[in-house]
């Protein structure tokens, strides 16, 4: 019979203050025959003082420590240990916390209201290369972009309708509306005959049109002419 190689165990580092969780992440690792608990401690101070000792294969972090910002601790530890997984485990919900948890160098960021099993299978996750994040979060980070791509997108579209003649590119048209040719205008205007098509070319240009009644249909509705 071949012998079976058993799977690496994933050594993690635990910062936390709250005792409630801390026990609740200890019995969840117990049973766990691929993880160990390595380091518990309870403060910012503690936690960087970790550093000068072996890194875990994953440090889980908390953002509320009594005495600073778990953040401080994450941007520490990943750059004292850049192999290590670092895994934000917090009761803030909010997007800036996030945000300012992953530039930092957090790779993971979880709310702790996540089952133990759930807890077991994200450790796994960011030990395998994954980027766990609470389902809560990431429908916030969905609908920042959905409601930033509206925004750029309704601003394309007042870019667009947006268009601007000058004052003798607007006598040009005016006069086109009320049915004068090139010829006429050139006389009405007192210039050539090829200003006015100059004029007549750049207007078909900023309104994209091709022909006189495309070009009176769109300057109607972008509100270049009156009524």
């Amino acid at each position: 019979m071949p012998h079976t190689i058993p799977a690496p165990v994933i050594r993690i580092a635990l910062v936390e203050d709250d005792i409630g969780f801390q026990t609740a992440v200890t019995d969840a690792l117990k049973p766990a025959p691929d993880m160990v608990l390595v380091a518990v401690c309870d403060t910012l101070a503690a936690g960087l003082q970790l550093l000068h000792l072996a890194p875990p294969d994953v440090l889980i972090v908390d953002l509320g420590l009594p005495d600073g910002s778990g953040i401080t601790l994450v941007q520490a530890a990943h750059a004292s240990w850049p192999d290590c997984n670092i895994m934000v485990s917090t009761a803030f919900a909010d997007e800036s916390h996030l945000m300012k948890s992953l530039e930092a160098g957090a790779t993971g960021y979880l709310l702790k209201d996540c089952s133990q099993r759930n807890l077991l299978n994200e450790i796994r996750s960011i030990h395998s290369g994954g980027s766990p994040i609470s389902p809560l979060i990431a429908r916030k980070i969905l609908m920042r972009f959905e409601h930033s791509n509206k925004v750029n997108e309704t601003a394309a579209v007042v870019t667009e309708s947006c268009v601007t003649l000058s004052a003798r590119e607007q006598e040009v048209l005016e006069l086109i509306t009320k049915g004068f040719t090139a010829a006429e205008i050139a006389v009405l205007l007192c210039v050539s005959h090829n200003t006015i098509l100059t004029f007549i070319r750049r207007i078909y240009a900023k309104l994209k049109v091709n022909s006189k009644t495309e070009a009176i249909y769109e300057a109607r509705i972008r509100g270049l002419l009156n009524p």
